[in-house]
């Protein structure tokens, strides 16, 4: 493996030159016969991406952000496919329309890259997910030379997948979580063979799927409903001490309420109140970590005049009491 300096920071030239996109704020920082390391950072965290070369005009990418937005330009400049698996958090995608679309655990979406201009997010601060990068003109000339028989064509699989400018997404039946969940765990001495297996094996599978049958439409958000959601976050965040209802929320950020339930649940994948729940609940475990506060304390902290509903509501959060977290600390 031969390191990169961080002063090789490129305006886009992920390994296939200037064929993907371009980030400003990318830098190489390590790079190898078979694959190269890319890092995202910005004020909000750090992404890193794994760019392995499984056969010409065929990449596999392993996607690991922790922050929560990427401002970038994919403008391919040749034909492609790019296939998204995402296996844990929440990807944003903002369109030349101004409009949003999310993937969340267990989404597939395949799409040919051509609209994406403004560049992605993250609404949980992190993403995990793998992408298979498929140039079709040369991927087409290696598919043709790589099994006798082999009747995948890139050509098809783009104008099957790729033929409106919305993404194709779908839930990520057995079938095709079985492919992604063994990419997560492969072993490093069989990974570059395994690879090129598990590639044919999507693609196959995907030649054959009926696009009809399996499509799932996703809501669209416009940008307006979306910056009033996030500040809808932002607001219940910092007022973990209070319980705000619905209909105040409506009231403060002059959204209807089946508006605001929907968007938010697009956004962040829970309704306004389960992802409160959660929130309290991960503040209240930091608090059990780091201060010698009584329990009784720490529950009015988070919105709770009653001890006995702060342990219930934190034991079906992290799966114990919070007299037991607190000792498993210690």
């Amino acid at each position: 493996m031969i390191p990169v300096k961080g002063s090789d920071k490129i305006k886009v030239k992920v390994d296939r030159e200037d064929r993907l996109f371009s980030c400003n704020n990318m830098t190489v920082i390590e790079r190898c016969e078979d694959f190269t390391v890319y890092r995202i950072k910005d004020v909000t965290g750090e992404g890193i991406m794994t760019c392995h070369k499984v056969f010409p005009g065929i990449d596999l990418i392993y996607n690991d952000f922790h922050m929560l937005n990427c401002f970038s330009e994919f403008v391919p400049k040749v034909e492609m496919i790019g296939i998204d698996h995402c296996r844990e958090g929440r990807i944003e995608w903002e369109f030349e329309d101004n409009s949003y679309m999310y993937l969340g655990e267990g989404d597939l979406q395949i799409n040919s890259k051509d609209n994406h201009a403004m560049g992605f997010g993250f609404p949980l601060s992190h993403y995990h997910g793998i992408t298979v990068a498929v140039y079709v003109e040369e991927a087409v000339k290696t598919l043709c030379n790589v099994l006798d028989g082999f009747s995948v064509d890139p050509y098809k699989l783009r104008e099957k997948f790729c033929i409106r400018k919305r993404p194709f997404i779908m839930r990520a039946e057995d079938s095709i979580e079985h492919i992604f969940s063994e990419l997560y765990t492969i072993p490093n001495k069989v990974r570059k063979n395994y690879f090129k297996i598990k590639v044919l094996e999507l693609l196959l599978f995907l030649s054959i799927l009926d696009v009809p049958l399996n499509g799932e439409e996703r809501p669209y958000f416009p940008r307006k409903q979306v910056e009033k959601v996030k500040s809808v976050m932002k607001y219940i965040t910092k007022n973990v001490d209070k319980h705000i209802t619905l209909k105040e929320l409506s009231l403060k950020f002059n959204m209807p309420i089946t508006s605001l339930k929907l968007c938010f649940k697009g956004v962040y994948g829970t309704s306004p109140y389960s992802y409160m729940r959660y929130y309290r609940m991960h503040v209240a475990a930091s608090m059990l970590r780091r201060s010698d506060e009584s329990i009784a304390d720490i529950a009015g902290k988070v919105g709770y005049d009653n001890s006995s509903k702060f342990s219930a509501a934190f034991k079906s959060v992290k799966g114990m009491c919070p007299y037991k977290y607190r000792k498993s600390f210690v």
